[in-house]
């Protein structure tokens, strides 16, 4: 918890939030990045804003794709306000904490949502910071769970008053992983840690493993109470054919925007964030897509196969040890923190199907 002493901004600014790396063009090495301003939020709010807090709690998570009328550039946007806020529920985390867990599980929607059946993505970040590995894993239906080392990590407060996410996972490691159940093995690729600000790292993956040109955002809102009261994100993707005329609206647009994780708490839904990003570009609606992101899956049903699979790869003699020793076998996800107990008889049928 934090102390009276702690200064928390009214929004937690978990918000370091909304940086937006746009990699839309490639100018030498340095792949044309820019990052946008922050508008700072008045510290009052008003009754209108307190509304539509209320209503933004009640409104559902949604995964938007959509393609630009020119049919030059495709967007996905993201709201993901209740995930994140399960995610930090989960894991128990501290405020940096929760803002990274955010990013990097929007994150892992924008890359692996909308991909081939069965298919999965994983983001990990490797860092020096005392956040630990980060790890967020997204398939196409939008089913996404992450795991954190040290949930508890909550680095002193940035100069501006923002959560430090790029301290508390320091430099390092980005990697990410596309797998399916028929590939011989995943498709992995690597690039070092360029700010460690989620958003960044990932548009520099992009362009640099992919070779895929992106404006990718995403951002965690807290209140005083560390309630996550904002999330959301967007990824555009730049297609081969697209005209200069494109990419410099896009260029001068997209600094204009509020941060995903604002206009998400304001009200906006996932589709009505992708309209305000394509702006006067216009929506080619004929071949729109969405769908609904939840945490998981982590129902018993789900894990007590995974984990009694595990526990018997311990072998008959070390599983029986431990029940002569504890009575019981505890198994606990680290995905979900959900801990299943599992007796002798459990093990002995799991030992025997094995």
């Amino acid at each position: 918890m934090y102390s009276s002493a702690r200064t928390v901004p009214l929004r937690a600014a978990a918000a370091g939030a909304a940086t937006v790396e746009r990699t839309l063009r490639r100018r030498g090495g340095g792949g044309g990045q820019r990052r946008r301003r922050r508008r700072r939020t008045p510290a009052t709010r008003t009754t209108s804003r307190a509304v539509s807090r209320a209503a933004d709690a009640d409104a559902d998570d949604e995964v938007y794709r959509v393609m630009s009328r020119n049919q030059e550039l495709s967007v996905i946007a993201v709201r993901a306000t209740k995930l994140v806020s399960e995610a930090q529920k989960r894991h128990r985390a501290a405020p940096t904490a929760t803002a990274a867990i955010g990013r990097n599980v929007i994150a892992s929607l924008l890359l692996g949502a909308f991909k081939g059946d069965e298919e999965t993505v994983q983001i990990t970040f490797k860092g020096d910071g005392p956040l630990g590995q980060l790890t967020a894993v997204s398939d196409n239906l939008g089913n996404t769970k992450c795991l954190v080392g040290n949930a508890k990590a909550d680095p002193p407060l940035r100069p501006d008053g923002k959560l430090n996410v790029g301290m508390a996972i320091g430099k390092g490691v980005l990697s990410v992983s596309r797998s399916h159940p028929s590939w011989v093995q995943p498709y992995n690729g690597q690039v070092d840690i360029y700010t460690g600000e989620i958003a960044e790292d990932v548009a520099v993956y992009m362009r640099d493993s992919e070779q895929t040109n992106s404006a990718i955002s995403v951002g965690v809102q807290l209140d005083r109470e560390l309630t996550v009261i904002g999330a959301g994100g967007y990824m555009v993707q730049v297609l081969p054919f697209a005209s200069d005329e494109t990419l410099d609206y896009l260029e001068k647009h997209i600094p204009t925007l509020d941060s995903p994780s604002t206009m998400v708490e304001s009200g906006l839904s996932a589709e009505e964030i992708a309209k305000k990003i394509l702006g006067e570009l216009g929506a080619f609606k004929e071949v729109e897509t969405r769908l609904t992101p939840k945490y998981g899956p982590c129902s018993r049903t789900e894990l007590e196969g995974r984990m009694l699979k595990a526990i018997a790869s311990l072998g008959r003699e070390e599983a029986m040890k431990i029940i002569q020793e504890d009575g019981k076998i505890e198994v606990t996800c680290e995905f979900c923190n959900e801990v299943l107990v599992f007796n002798e008889a459990d093990i002995e049928k799991a030992l025997r199907e094995i």
